[in-house]
C-alpha cells in the first residue's frame, strides 16, 4: 500500500503544526504549508516537507498544489483545513473592511483551496476533507464576533458539502476544539491593532478591565476545560483513518457543554452564561 499523503495548511504553530508531527509519525506523507517563507525554512529545517502557502493568494495555492501533486504522482489522499487567525474587539466596533480580511483567510481561499482539492479526489476515486472549525462555529462568545462569523461560515459551508459529497468516494469531517493553547492570541494582536479603534469605542472602559488584559497578558495557571494540540490531533486521526468517519469531532469538555447548553437551554439563559463567562 502505498503512503498516504495530506496537505495542511496553517502550520507554522499550534494545532497545524502538532497534526503534521503526528502523522507523519504515524506514517502519513505530510505537506505542511505555512504562509511566511521562514516558517517553511523552520520546518523544512526540522525534517518536514514543507511548502509556502498563503490562504489569499490563488498563485501561492496553484504553486503549492502543482509542486504536491508533482511530488506525489498526481495524488492528494487528505486535506486539512487549519489556516486561519483571530480578530478580536467588540462587533460595534469592527469595521466591514476588517471583516472582509478575515473572511478572505478564514473562509473564502479555505473554500477555494477545497474546491481545487475536490476535482484530484474525484479523479482517485477517494478523499478525505477536514475543516478545522471551533466552538465558536456554533455558539457565540463577546469580543469574538470576527472570528465566530467565520467559524459560523465554515460550517455552513462544510455541512452543506458534506451532504453534497454523499454521492461520491469523498469523506468531509468537521473538527471542533475548545481552548487549546495555540499562538492564536499573540498573532491576533496585529489585527487588532489595525482595525480596532478601541481608544475611541463607547466600551472603552470594558477593554481596559478584560479585553486588554486578557490580549496583552501572560495567563497564569491553569485552563481546567483546556488541552493540548495532541487532543486535535488524535480526532484528526480518527477523521482520516476511520472507514466511516463522524460528521464532527468535539474536542474538550468546554465544546461538549456548549453543544449540551446550545440545545437545552432558552437562548437568553444560554447568553446569561456566556456573558458571566
Amino acid at each position: 500500500m502505498s503512503q498516504k499523503s495530506i496537505l495542511i495548511t496553517g502550520c507554522s504553530s499550534g494545532i497545524g503544526y502538532d497534526a503534521a508531527l503526528g502523522l507523519t509519525a504515524r506514517g502519513w506523507r505530510v505537506f505542511a504549508t505555512c504562509r511566511q517563507d521562514r516558517d517553511v525554512a523552520r520546518l523544512t529545517g526540522e525534517g518536514l516537507e514543507s511548502l509556502k502557502l498563503d490562504l489569499t493568494d490563488p498563485d501561492s495555492m496553484t504553486r503549492a498544489l502543482e509542486d504536491i501533486l508533482a511530488r506525489t504522482g498526481g495524488t492528494l489522499d487528505a486535506l486539512f483545513n487549519n489556516g486561519a487567525f483571530g480578530l478580536p474587539g467588540a462587533c460595534e466596533d469592527l469595521p466591514t473592511d476588517a471583516l472582509r480580511e478575515i473572511f478572505e483567510t478564514n473562509v473564502f481561499g479555505t473554500h477555494e483551496l477545497t474546491r481545487r482539492v475536490i476535482p484530484i479526489m474525484r479523479a482517485q476515486g477517494h478523499g478525505r476533507i477536514v475543516q478545522n472549525s471551533s466552538v465558536l462555529g456554533f455558539t457565540t462568545y463577546p469580543w469574538r464576533s470576527a472570528y465566530t462569523a467565520t467559524k459560523y461560515a465554515l460550517e455552513a459551508l462544510t455541512d452543506t458539502l458534506r451532504i453534497e459529497m454523499r454521492d461520491t468516494p469523498i469523506h468531509v469531517v468537521l473538527i471542533e476544539p475548545g481552548p487549546i493553547p495555540t499562538r492564536i492570541r499573540e498573532n491576533s494582536i496585529p489585527h487588532f491593532e489595525r482595525w480596532i479603534d478601541w481608544k475611541s469605542s463607547p466600551r472603552r472602559a470594558q477593554y481596559e478591565d478584560s479585553l486588554l488584559k486578557r490580549l496583552y497578558s501572560d495567563r497564569t495557571g491553569p485552563d481546567p476545560f483546556e488541552l493540548p494540540p495532541a487532543a486535535v490531533t488524535a480526532k484528526l486521526v480518527t477523521a482520516l483513518e476511520h472507514p466511516r468517519p463522524k460528521a464532527r469531532y468535539f474536542v474538550t469538555k468546554a465544546t461538549w457543554f456548549a453543544a449540551i447548553g446550545k440545545r437545552l437551554l432558552p437562548t437568553r439563559l444560554m447568553d446569561a452564561i456566556i456573558a458571566r463567562s
